[in-house]
């Protein structure tokens, strides 16, 4: 799967509220490009308006695929909310991009995407009978389900645990290597780990912060990754 770069220049804002200033944000094709800001400064409206989603907002610029061609259809979102659907099984859930289009439904897959965020044993189970962590690891079962080449992160991981943060970290990096990510997150550390491009946004504009050396996922307790952690930290105090 060809993963294309994504694009944006201009400003955002709904009614007279301004939503995000005058920015130039450039997501390398293939790579993971992790944003962080303080809260309220457009980091979701950005993911939101890649994903086709952003019908309440006005824009003034152009945004897009490096490759000219149109995103709808190449773009699989995780919003900050899980959006399950109460009345189905975590099962259900996870395939509910394909019922919505009219596919046929691979429930094979869906078992092995469940698996490998290890909820086999609650496939049958509502979203009520689940935990914060685990909904939001259903969640993420149904965004990699979705096998998009354009993948848009809001902080997935913020309800888990530290230990399944972690793992669940490794396994997005795995799965969606050679995908082109974007993710919001609040977590210094998260960004250190996964980011190939470390962008802070802030309400005058963006800031990049270059990443470790090496591969994401990087290791938790590698110096150079607790180094750029705490100057994230110390970058998004200053904001």
């Amino acid at each position: 799967m060809t993963a294309p770069g994504l694009h944006m220049s201009g400003a955002a804002h709904a009614g007279d509220a301004q939503l995000f200033a005058p920015l130039r944000l450039e997501v390398p094709a293939g790579r993971w490009t992790c944003l962080l800001g303080p809260s309220g400064v457009g980091k979701s409206t950005i993911l939101r308006l890649f994903a086709g989603l952003g019908g309440e907002v006005t824009f003034d610029g152009t945004f897009g695929a490096d490759d000219g061609a149109g995103l709808q259809g190449r773009v699989a979102l995780m919003a900050q909310d899980d959006l399950l659907l109460p009345w189905l099984s975590a099962l259900d859930n996870v395939l509910i991009g394909a019922r919505l289009r009219g596919d046929r439904a691979n429930r094979d897959k869906a078992r092995e995407v469940l698996d490998q965020v290890g909820l086999t044993s609650h496939a049958t189970k509502k979203p009520a009978q689940l935990s914060g962590g685990q909904r939001q690891r259903v969640a993420l079962a149904r965004t990699l389900m979705e096998d998009r080449g354009i993948v848009l992160l809001d902080e997935p991981f913020s309800a888990l645990d530290a230990k399944t943060r972690s793992q669940m970290q490794d396994l997005a990096t795995d799965t969606l290597r050679g995908r082109t990510v974007l993710l919001v997150t609040h977590d210094p550390a998260e960004a250190a780990r996964l980011g190939d491009r470390i962008v802070i946004m802030t309400s005058d504009g963006l800031h990049d912060v270059p990443p470790p050396p090496g591969p994401a996922p990087r290791g938790i307790d590698d110096p150079a990754t607790l180094q750029v952690q705490g100057a994230l930290l110390s970058a998004l105090r200053a904001a």
